[in-house]
């Protein structure tokens, strides 16, 4: 392991969180607060630990594979750490803890929240809250070898331990230029959202906010009743549209710009990750008016939200569906598990493996009536390799034996089942809201400290899908 390559890289990520700060900053400037001073101290911290870490450590640049997945690693926490120091200094988080909760929360898009009147934080820390989200949404290593070229010694080991899915969607020869067209495409809908909400009555910050929180699929809102404090269709509708695009895989996006137009209709995946949320939307409209006797206009629409929030990891509310029945909450406990699709800004186990698994399922079951034929799993047209169909049988078996493990972990420490198992799910599939006592119209402030940290850590298992952090905490990695 070549430590000093890993210093150098994670000082200049240190530097540009610092530079980041600067846009809260003025913020707090121009609200007049009282939370700039926290923020400058924060960057100055923040800038002097990476200037520090680059001085040292500048000659050094070389990075492997090993070193990719550390930098990764390491990245996401560093970003925590230091990301946490403006809610700490402000006072409006005092614990450490709750802190680094909240904003490993945010970078890594998960959007669950320990903080009991969101409307009570100075707007400066509210927009630092969703900012960290936008940072996370692709990917704060992503961003980096974008900004920043002399970052791209090494790329493609970073990029491949990054980007969400099952196998990044190389668009470019070169990461660096790879990088660019996906937060060009990032940018792009960034400004098409707020734009849209803006034209629904939002405020040029309320509008930046959420939109943060949708296109990274993240969910951190700036009031307590989060979307439903708009009640407003329009708001709904366009976040709605906006959350199922940052759930689809951005390199479809790309391409549609690029002229492509039958790009999305042509690929599988977002075919079903379609049929999928139409088909659930349909379901739940159907429980909330059987069931609950809500009316079928009411029903749609809150059907239609909570269902693609919780499907494309958001996290986002419009309604209490802990007053639904047993079978609309058991719904969202399962939606929790599906997530957006590969290349997306989404969380949880992602359509593509969803979809290989269900595939490879059919053919086993044929297998039973035809033992000797050669019944290849494809994907697009395409043959899926058994070394693909290994490792994605591998990661759901790990990620719901980590669930289960930690779920009893959170029962074990005095939480009812369903709290312990919905945070779990919640955290580990980056959504945010669970069920319970950490519902959408609560919060994780009650859960015990070891359990916040074990939460946390679920994000960062999630958001890096596993395998990165994995592999990092296994003694092999570390030896020579």
């Amino acid at each position: 392991m070549n430590y000093r390559a890993v210093l150098n890289i994670l000082g200049a990520l240190l530097i540009s969180i610092a530079l980041a700060m600067s846009l809260p900053l003025a913020f707090s400037l121009y609200y007049q607060e009282g939370d700039a001073g926290d923020f400058l101290v924060s960057m100055i911290i923040t800038m002097v630990v990476g200037l520090l870490l680059v001085l040292f450590n500048r000659h050094h640049t070389e990075l492997r594979t090993r070193e990719g997945f550390a930098i990764v690693v390491l990245s996401w926490t560093f970003a925590a750490a230091f990301g946490a120091l403006p809610f700490v200094f402000s006072g409006a988080i005092p614990s450490y803890t709750d802190a680094f909760f909240e904003t490993m929360s945010g970078f890594s898009t998960t959007g669950a929240s320990i903080l009991t009147d969101i409307e009570a934080l100075p707007h400066g820390l509210l927009f630092w809250r969703s900012l960290t989200h936008w940072l996370g949404g692709m990917g704060i290593i992503v961003l980096s070898l974008a900004i920043l070229p002399f970052l791209g010694v090494g790329g493609m080991q970073l990029f491949k331990a990054e980007v969400p899915g099952p196998a990044p969607d190389k668009l470019s020869p070169r990461i660096k230029e790879t990088a660019k067209i996906l937060y060009g495409v990032y940018v792009l809908i960034t400004a098409l959202e707020t734009v849209l909400l803006m034209a629904g009555g939002l405020s040029l910050f309320d509008a930046l906010c959420h939109t943060f929180g949708t296109v990274a699929t993240g969910g951190f809102s700036t009031k307590n009743a989060s979307i439903a404090h708009f009640d407003s269709l329009y708001v709904e509708s366009v976040i709605m549209v906006f959350m199922v695009l940052a759930g689809t895989n951005f390199a479809l996006h790309y391409r549609f710009l690029s002229k492509q137009w039958g790009v999305y209709t042509s690929d599988r995946e977002f075919r079903f990750y379609f049929r999928i949320l139409l088909f659930c939307i349909l379901l739940v409209t159907g429980m909330l008016f059987l069931i609950n006797k809500l009316e079928l206009g009411e029903s749609v629409r809150a059907a239609a939200f909570q269902v693609i929030s919780i499907t494309t990891t958001t996290g986002y509310a419009t309604a209490d569906f802990e007053q639904w029945s047993t079978a609309g909450q058991l719904m969202m406990l399962l939606l929790m598990f599906v997530g957006g699709c590969a290349g997306s800004t989404g969380g949880s186990i992602k359509i593509v493996r969803i979809m290989l698994i269900f595939k490879h399922g059919l053919n086993e079951l044929q297998k039973l009536l035809h033992p000797n034929a050669f019944l290849p799993i494809r994907l697009g047209g395409r043959i899926v390799s058994p070394e693909v169909m290994t490792n994605i049988l591998a990661f759901f078996v790990i990620y719901m034996g980590i669930f289960t493990v930690g779920s009893l972990v959170m029962a074990m420490m005095g939480l009812d089942i369903i709290t312990a198992t919905s945070s779990v799910a919640a955290t580990l599939g980056n959504i945010g809201p669970g069920l319970a006592t950490i519902g959408p119209t609560d919060n994780y402030a009650h859960i015990p400290l070891f359990g916040k940290w074990l939460l946390s850590f679920f994000m960062l298992l999630g958001r890096l899908e596993l395998y990165t952090v994995i592999v990092l905490i296994t003694p092999a990695f570390w030896k020579k």
